[in-house]
């Protein structure tokens, strides 16, 4: 792995600029799920362990700019505090004198939460100015959050100008993960993607056939793709304007030898509300009146058949409409055949982005896969294998310079 770790970085006694994702689900002024807090630990605790100040700058919600009360990053300091089991003070600011004097006040093995970066517009528009003054509150900066790392945002790209640089345990450990399933990694090797829309997902669609043995598709993705084939898809969600491109895809595919994998029979429903009226039909047979909303039991025996000679699975969006039930039943079973496999030892299993998350707590197999990336774009950018502007600074062979 050719970027610097927290091995590589002179953290002891000094002051650390971490940056991970605190970007969490909120109910009721509740966070709803720690996975990406509790993430963070084993950087924290290293820190800690080493005597350093840890001064952490993140963003919630998208303030644009503005200082919007609902999107105070005081709320999670709390949390922060009771699942790292250690004190966190929070900083009203973000930047500023007495931002800096109050740091520099704090003994070792203090950590302090700096108010929402994204309430400075220059954040977004990584502004060398703006940070020049995140850099000058500490002596070395910490990337750990790969979610954000498809942003060329000032608090991910522009301090690693002017801080020694590297990666935390949990950006370690996703990059280690995804480069295991995507860049070298055992052989057949079957993704399933999954969601709305193709137009999303153009460039990992492309990306994919040149890599993987199988590729299945599901939701409104697989009807563009079904449509393009000359099935009538009904009311279903179809981008008719992107057949050109689910053709283009699927003649490059069955040139280089990947095996599309689209629905043989659906769920149909005549609207989407649970419990509906619903039937199964073969994809030749959608009634004009219906929408699509599940794969149906054809599908999944084909499609667990593949997976039953599979060593690698990649994972992004739902078979079906999950949020919707009975129609999460295609996602949870192939979902469930997944981490089957996985826990006999027969394939590894990597799965990234919100819906997938949820529709995997939904099938209540999340546990049960090697490795669960808590990345949205940052999952699909790696996928499509572009380069993510803020991983680059942290290769060995950067050049990094120090704040005068």
């Amino acid at each position: 792995m050719n970027f610097k770790t927290l091995e590589d970085l002179d953290v002891d006694g000094k002051t650390v600029l971490l940056r991970p994702d605190l970007n969490v689900p909120m109910k009721n002024n509740t966070v709803t799920d720690t996975m990406r807090i509790d993430r963070l630990k084993p950087t924290i605790d290293y820190l800690l362990k080493h005597n350093a100040k840890i001064v952490l700058v993140a963003h919630y919600g998208r303030p644009n700019g503005q200082r919007v009360f609902n999107m105070s990053m005081g709320f999670i300091a709390p949390v922060l505090q009771t699942r790292w089991n250690v004190p966190v003070s929070f900083s009203p600011d973000t930047i500023g004198k007495h931002v800096k004097e109050s740091i520099a006040q704090l003994p070792p093995k203090s950590i302090v939460l700096l108010e929402n970066v994204r309430f400075h517009k220059e954040e977004n528009e990584n502004d060398d100015a703006f940070a020049r003054k995140l850099a000058d509150l500490a002596d070395v900066y910490v990337n750990d959050g790969f979610s954000n790392s498809h942003r060329a945002h000032a608090s991910m790209l522009g301090v690693t100008k002017y801080l020694p640089s590297a990666a935390g345990l949990l950006l370690q450990q996703e990059i280690k993960a995804l480069d295991s399933a995507l860049d070298n990694p055992e052989k057949p090797l079957l993704a399933i993607v999954g969601g709305a829309k193709i137009s999303t997902k153009l460039g990992v669609l492309k990306s994919l056939i040149e890599k993987v043995d199988y590729l299945v598709l599901g939701g409104g993705m697989a009807n563009t793709f079904l449509y393009a084939k000359g099935v009538s898809m009904g009311k279903s969600l179809c981008e008719k304007d992107m057949i050109d491109k689910a053709r283009e895809i699927m003649k490059k595919a069955e040139e280089i030898g990947c095996e599309i994998i689209l629905p043989i029979d659906v769920v149909v429903a005549g609207e989407l509300k649970e419990n509906t009226y619903s039937d199964i039909v073969d994809v030749e047979d959608i009634p004009p009146n219906t929408l699509a909303v599940d794969i149906g039991p054809k599908s999944i025996s084909f499609i667990k058949s593949r997976i039953n000679k599979t060593k690698t699975v990649i994972w992004n969006g739902p078979l079906g409409v999950f949020e919707v039930k009975p129609f999460d039943n295609g996602t949870n079973v192939i979902a469930n055949a997944v981490a089957n496999r996985t826990q006999k030892g027969n394939c590894s299993s990597i799965a990234g982005g919100g819906d997938t998350i949820a529709a995997l707590e939904n099938a209540n197999c999340q546990a049960d896969f090697s490795y669960i990336s808590t990345a949205g774009g940052a999952f699909l950018e790696w996928l499509e294998d572009k380069e993510l502007p803020a991983i680059v600074p942290l290769l060995k062979n950067a050049k990094i310079c120090k704040v005068a």
